[in-house]
């Protein structure tokens, strides 16, 4: 009889590292599992603008010499693992997915990719993102369409697409990817996963992002603590980055065994004055139903602090980028995205004086949620008011003026740089993922990850499967 070989899509990162550490599997054979799996599904998903199998399977043999010679092992030893392409991976292009940059080779790691280098990950690619993250859904001029491995015909959000429909596929355990407005939280929700941008300055952003006062590094992953474990490798001061956060690293994983007995949670439906589909909402109420079962205090806040902040968002974000394509909106405005290049010319035809009042309506705006805060733990709000919308539009049909109002959950702990996650909260009626958002007080992501193990355990999720992929 022909023998099968065993296949490691869907296994928790934790068990494949705890696997790999007693030998009872290799990490080559995981990474070939893997770069196996991503042949067969790529076609359908288009989750990679660079694949690196043979910088992956170079890695996946150190990490197997390590082993036999009884070396010490790093924290993702053997673990494969990819990265979104707006992270710099040295002597792997990084084209930001813009034709304009095409051909963008860099010489040098980021922060976050030289740590999870140290500890033993094979990177087996880099993942698709909406032009320069501008986007939180639909295709790139450069690597087209991704699709939600739930639903084909669905995006799986962005702008960290590739890095949401990878994990969910089952190609890794788990990616790395960027958050400027909701970019692992969109995502997140729309696939089933659970994604979290830390403190502001927790992971330090090297080289210098176009967003550089909203942009984070984080995880997207299937289970909490498989996000825990890669978020405890990247976090940490770094010397290049001056606003990463020097103080020591929380223990990530340690606050996924805390109780969540007595937490003071705050639930927001309609956060910013945006009301949630009726599928949305009853699945988000039946979390919050689980945290109060649990014995945690629930309130209902009706907003956050007062108006919509997307004109302060918008301000930042596509000024900031709109700078660093300044060149390229004046030469090569063919290869950009139409409906980003909508968004940047505004940007970059605000006076200074106009800029400057919507900086310092950010920081009351910051100091008002702030003190807001200091009344509870947590706060729960859905993460999109939508499920996956088709994966050929740039945002959901019926939701605002333009491509970004529809993300008004997500992007205001941007510009306070709060801690906050998606976790899967069930599925709408036509079987898409539902995400439920927390957000901490400043630097308390341990209450983010006590909260969602709880809820994990309570409604575990990791065990459902995208029915067009799973077998």
């Amino acid at each position: 009889m022909p023998q099968h070989k065993p296949s490691f899509a869907y296994t928790s990162a934790i068990d494949l590292l705890s696997a790999i550490k007693t030998r009872a599997v290799s990490p080559v054979e995981v990474v070939q599992d893997c770069l196996s799996r991503m042949q067969l599904l790529e076609p359908s998903l288009n989750c990679f603008v660079t694949a690196t199998p043979k910088t992956a399977l170079e890695a996946a043999r150190r990490a197997e010499r390590a082993i036999m010679a009884g070396k010490p092992l790093g924290a993702l030893h053997g673990l494969p693992i990819s990265v979104k392409d707006l992270i710099a991976v040295g002597g792997i292009r990084q084209t930001f997915g813009s034709r304009t940059m095409a051909g963008n080779v860099v010489a040098t790691d980021a922060p976050s990719v030289e740590r999870i280098k140290a500890a033993g990950a094979c990177i087996i690619g880099k993942t698709t993102t909406t032009e320069f993250g501008c986007k939180g859904g639909g295709p790139s001029p450069l690597s087209g369409t991704t699709r939600n491995p739930w639903n084909l015909s669905k995006t799986p959000g962005g702008s960290s697409l590739g890095a949401a429909a990878s994990v969910a596929a089952g190609l890794t355990p788990f990616a790395l990817g960027t958050d400027g407005g909701g970019s692992i939280r969109l995502p997140s929700s729309f696939c089933g996963l659970f994604g979290v941008k830390a403190q502001y300055g927790r992971v330090p952003v090297f080289p210098t992002s176009a967003t550089p006062t909203l942009a984070h590094v984080g995880p997207l992953a299937r289970t909490v603590r498989d996000a825990a474990l890669l978020l405890g490798v990247i976090s940490g001061h770094d010397r290049r980055d001056p606003f990463s956060v020097a103080g020591s690293v929380p223990d990530y994983l340690a606050a996924c065994e805390k109780s969540v007995q007595g937490m003071r949670i705050a639930w927001s439906p309609t956060l910013c004055g945006r009301s949630p589909d009726a599928g949305v909402l009853a699945a988000c109420e039946a979390a919050v139903a689980v945290f109060e079962s649990l014995g945690c205090d629930v309130v209902l806040w009706d907003d956050l602090a007062g108006a919509d902040p997307i004109d302060l968002w918008m301000a930042e974000f596509y000024a900031g980028v709109g700078t660093r394509l300044k060149g390229s909106l004046q030469d090569t405005r063919d290869q950009l995205d139409p409906a980003v290049v909508r968004m940047l010319e505004p940007a970059l035809h605000q006076t200074l004086e106009s800029y400057y009042t919507k900086v310092f309506s950010r920081y009351d705006f910051r100091e008002k949620v702030r003190a807001r805060f200091e009344s509870i733990d947590l706060l729960l709000t859905p993460t999109t008011p939508v499920t996956a919308f088709d994966a050929g539009l740039d945002s959901p049909p019926g939701y605002g003026q333009n491509i970004i109002s529809w993300m008004s959950h997500t992007y205001p702990f941007n510009l306070t740089g709060q801690p906050a996650a998606s976790v899967p909260a069930g599925f709408n009626a036509d079987g898409l993922p539902i995400g439920l958002q927390m957000v901490a007080r400043m630097n308390c992501e341990t209450d983010i990850f006590r909260a969602a193990a709880a809820f994990e355990q309570a409604s575990p999720w990791a065990h459902v499967r995208p029915p067009l992929l799973s077998a």
